[in-house]
């Protein structure tokens, strides 16, 4: 989850133009569409919805529902928690034609962000608040709760970002939560267990079980009883990403190390043994032990921004074909994600998959009903997310008709194994021009997130499609373990129907190769095939970052403009007046705990230039998200938090407004303003 409260300290300046803009917590519920996220192709949610159809449910004006938990009851009724602390029973979400009704079970929670069934012969229901895990039970009948048991107590030290996630029920009958660090405190965990997955007794026993995660929104314990977790691209995450937890583990964020050497603690680590490594995290695992990579990354802007919600499809083909795999959501970019995993040597490792997009809003929860379908708690939480609505719920129900997709990937000693939900037309997969492979990580360092490093191609050298057409074997050279594989199957088509796949592209993070016979040999001359990376991309127009002030100036311009960043993805202000033509000197300060820009654009160019930056993805990082087009004039470098970057320009002749904005993806809806030019 990302920053909402921060301080911003003032800076003097030659002609300083100041904040006036104030910050709104709470924002109507209909959005204009220049307020919007950039959204995802008309087309492909069109197709999307011919396969999985998107119900929204209808909310009273009166209720703001900003669902946080999900509880799927027998007789097709739902009990949902809410980020402002209520509890309510709906009914009528399953009808043809949904007419929601609202029951208030509970209020005056503190953020709670999960609700499950406590279990026999516990009666009730247990909820995570940030201070402590409740159970909740109406001991007369009336509809309402009348017990508020404290079974545990959560430390918190007051931080907006003590995030308390769950629970889940452990299958020893046990609970579990996940704790999210700190912001604010030098260590970002000044009290006990943030960042840590805790597992708690029905008596209260409070046990911790795994540190290093930094703000895991959304965990699950599998139908074969492993535990996974989402967490969030920040400092310390490269990317978004899904990590297998086991207790004693050390999954990357150092915060809460600080509390290793407590009773209990079944880490070995300490807070000494984690520098800022700037390589791989994998390569650091094989010298460190304890450290554990992820079992699957989520590419930063391609697979979301905000990963959140994990849920197991255990419909067993109620929802389509994916039976038995994980799907992700994601808060900012209001989308769903798919994963498909295999153990290899003792270590999970998988593909990542688009799913559906188009949610009309930021998607932090998934459940999932007897008939299959799931259910999306969807809040926007101030910090805007893609869709129309600032809050909600929604349904998602399988058509019945199967798309052509990637099923599922498998790693081989050589390569992968595509299987496909319908056969691939033979004559198309042979062809080895039909895909493309490359290979790429991310750097672990105390830095906010990561570009995507090292990336090298991976040459198909061979393809063997099976003969019932339903797999495709792939035979790679210059495969690394630890490594993210982007495997671009676009040119494929149906053998019925020569329909295109609905999502071509999957990322499958190769942990580990099996053993197993191999389809081309290992060349010798492999390795000089591997060496050469490929090329960067080339990053943004560096006229259009002048870092220094023309000679001709003389000085530091007309007028110096300081501008930084308040809680809630704003600029500190968002109006400013220069002369045309004037020579400006932008300081540029980023006070947030988030990566920022600033992109001065053409009038009216800012929606466009926000959505051009997003559709970057893994290649944004390395242009700072600054697109390539003649709509984006001048622009900072992207800034890591508690620093800033200078730059110098003339301001534009012509009078008028001109939109800058923050182009890192999921910003630019509400990071913006205008820099109103008038005439001399």
């Amino acid at each position: 989850m990302k920053r909402f409260f921060s301080t911003l300290p003032t800076i003097a300046a030659c002609s300083v133009v100041t904040a006036f803009a104030p910050l709104a917590f709470a924002q109507p519920n209909n959005p204009s569409p220049a307020e919007r996220f950039a959204k995802p192709s008309d087309e492909l949610v069109a197709r999307e919805n011919k396969y999985w159809k998107r119900i929204p449910l209808e909310v009273p004006a009166d209720i703001v529902l900003e669902t946080s938990g999900i509880l799927p009851l027998p007789g097709q009724r739902l009990l949902v928690t809410t980020r402002r602390g209520e509890v309510y029973f709906i009914d009528g979400a399953f009808a043809a034609e949904p007419k929601l009704t609202f029951s208030l079970f509970a209020s005056g929670l503190h953020e709670p962000l999960g609700i499950i069934a406590a279990p026999a012969p516990r009666k009730g229901y247990y909820v995570a608040q940030r201070a402590e895990l409740t159970r909740l039970e109406d001991t007369d009948g009336d509809g309402r709760a009348d017990v508020f048991e404290t079974v545990a107590k959560i430390p918190i030290s007051g931080s907006y970002h003590e995030y308390a996630f769950g629970p889940v029920l452990a299958p020893n009958g046990h609970l579990r939560v996940t704790l999210n660090v700190a912001f604010g405190g030098a260590t970002q965990a000044p009290v006990p267990w943030r960042g840590w997955m805790m597992e708690i007794t029905p008596d209260g026993q409070m046990t911790p079980i795994a540190a290093g995660l930094r703000s895991p929104a959304g965990f699950t314990v599998t139908s074969g009883g492993d535990w996974f977790a989402s967490d969030n691209q920040g400092e310390w995450v490269g990317s978004g990403k899904l990590t297998h937890i086991e207790r004693g583990d050390f999954l990357g964020h150092p915060a809460g190390l600080v509390w290793s050497k407590q009773p209990g603690s079944p880490v070995s680590l300490r807070p000494d043994d984690i520098t800022s490594f700037d390589e791989p995290m994998p390569d650091v695992a094989k010298r460190l032990p304890g450290v554990k990579p992820p079992a699957v990354w989520l590419p930063h802007t391609v697979l979301g921004i905000s990963n959140s919600g994990v849920l197991e499809d255990l419909s067993g083909g109620k929802f389509g074909p994916f039976a038995g795999q994980l799907f992700v959501a994601d808060q900012g970019q209001s989308k769903i994600a798919r994963i498909s995993l295999e153990k290899i040597k003792g270590v999970w490792q998988g593909a990542a998959y688009a799913f559906r997009s188009g949610f009309d809003c930021g998607i932090i929860r998934l459940a999932q009903s007897e008939d299959g379908s799931f259910f999306t708690g969807e809040t926007e939480r101030g910090w805007g997310a893609l869709g129309p609505k600032k809050h909600g719920i929604e349904r998602l129900v399988w058509t019945g008709e199967t798309p052509f997709e990637i099923k599922e990937i498998k790693a081989q000693p050589d390569g992968f194994v595509l299987t496909f939900t319908t056969p691939v037309d033979r004559a198309i997969a042979e062809k080895p021009e039909s895909y493309s492979v490359s290979g790429f990580t991310y750097l672990w360092h105390k830095e906010y997130g990561s570009a995507p490093s090292n990336r090298a191609g991976c040459p198909v050298r061979k393809v063997v499609v099976a003969p019932d057409g339903l797999s495709v074997r792939l035979a790679n050279i210059c495969l690394r373990e630890g490594y993210i594989h982007e495997i671009k199957a676009a040119g494929l088509r149906s053998a019925q129907g020569k329909e295109p796949l609905l999502h071509p592209i999957a990322y499958y993070t190769l942990n580990r190769f099996p053993d197993g016979n191999r389809i081309i040999p290992l060349e010798v001359k492999e390795a000089e095939l591997c060496v050469a990376p490929i090329p960067a991309v080339a990053s943004a127009n560096t006229k259009k970052h002048p870092t220094k002030a023309p000679a001709e100036w003389g000085n530091d311009g007309d007028m110096t403009i300081v501008l930084g960043t308040q809680p809630g993805l704003k600029f500190d202000q968002a109006l400013l007046a220069v002369k045309a033509g004037a020579r400006i000197r932008l300081v540029f300060r980023n006070t947030d705990d988030m990566l920022h820009n600033v992109v001065l654009c053409a009038p009216g160019k800012g929606e466009s230039v926000g959505n051009a930056a997003l559709a970057l993805g893994v290649d944004g990082a390395a242009k700072n998200y600054v697109p390539d087009t003649a709509d984006v004039l001048f622009h900072s470098a992207l800034v890591l938090p508690e620093t800033s970057d200078t730059i110098f320009f003339n301001a534009p002749t012509a009078p008028g407004d001109y939109d800058y904005l923050c182009s890192f993806p999921g910003h630019s809806a509400l990071m913006k303003g205008i820099l109103r030019v008038e005439a001399k």
